[in-house]
């Protein structure tokens, strides 16, 4: 990633000349680019297809392995907006950004969230240390829009913006956003709903953590393999073993994965002590089919829903 972010501001100079020589294409359209699938839905949901709207980690792909490449660069700089979360793994397009004039307007998922949580380590966790920054600083759990407040303020704020850039639309943009909103607020009370009549609250994820926020939203008590943005997914024998006996101890019908992961620890702990699996979206990454058939954010979290009703009882 170093080697990569040197290159680019050595070319930043080239790049941006290069982008904005594309200004004459889709001459009127709004062009924006979207980080990953948070990002992209809240500005579709905003948007709809008014605008050219991209993603730049490819669906179906890996996350926490992706990096930035020059034509991604390039994108980024011949858009009217870019939409990032903000954590400190996005720390490359602060220091690619930080030297241009303002050309580019830029939205934070973060920066927008009414809740922002400090990365955690629960008991039986394997951590690798990267919940602490270099001086030893707790930092930033990135994963806001897991929770469904957190997401509804953020398109909220991203209307805004949007209108900003372009305001002879803004009534489009703001009954766009007012309608998304409600849908995830309606998923939300029927979440809260569940959660309040069933007869657990905890649930047991046999992956990285990504529902901080989630978890935190509905009150639900966790055990997990790893924090949310662990390095590693090869989990010790001493996790293993912890989750197998909570299980077994909790009596909890079914073991947690998320989506886009290997299954082969859930799978592992189901065998061992006769629980059911389920897939549970963190909403981070989408298949390539489910991208191409259009899958939004409050469909994912309807499944999700449809998955606590079997979890919790």
């Amino acid at each position: 990633m170093r080697k990569l972010l040197i290159l680019s501001l050595l070319l930043l100079p080239l790049l941006f000349s290069c982008s904005r020589a594309e200004d004459g294409k889709d001459e009127g359209r709004l062009r924006i680019t979207a980080l990953n699938f948070p990002c992209y839905d809240a500005a579709r949901a905003v948007v709809s297809d008014s605008a050219d709207l991209q993603m730049l980690i490819p669906p179906g792909s890996e996350v926490h392995d992706w990096e930035p490449s020059p034509d991604d660069i390039i994108r980024i700089l011949s858009s009217d907006l870019f939409i990032y979360v903000g954590g400190e793994s996005d720390e490359w397009v602060r220091r690619i950004l930080g030297d241009l004039d303002g050309s580019v307007a830029v939205f934070s998922l973060i920066e927008h969230s009414p809740v922002v949580l400090e990365e955690e380590t629960k008991e039986g966790m394997q951590s690798d240390g990267h919940a602490h920054d270099e001086h030893g600083h707790k930092l930033e759990d990135e994963h806001v829009w897991t929770s469904l407040e957190n997401m509804a303020a953020i398109i909220k704020d991203l209307a805004v913006v949007i209108s900003s850039i372009d305001g002879e639309n803004r009534g489009y943009y703001e009954e766009n956003a007012s309608s998304y909103i409600e849908s995830i607020l309606e998923i939300r009370d029927d979440m809260e709903d569940v959660v309040r009549n069933a007869e657990r609250n905890l649930i047991v994820v046999a992956d990285r953590f990504s529902l901080l926020y989630f978890a935190d939203e509905f009150s639900l008590s966790y055990y997990a393999a790893f924090p949310g943005c662990a390095s590693g997914t090869e989990p010790s024998a001493r996790t293993v073993a912890f989750l197998i006996d909570k299980v077994k101890e909790e009596n909890i019908p079914a073991v947690l994965h998320i989506e886009l992961s290997n299954t082969l620890l859930a799978s592992l702990i189901a065998e061992e002590t006769g629980a059911k699996v389920y897939e549970i979206n963190s909403a981070q990454n989408i298949s390539r089919r489910d991208f191409e058939r259009g899958v939004t954010y409050v469909d994912i979290m309807q499944e999700n829903l449809e998955v606590l009703k079997e979890v919790l009882n």
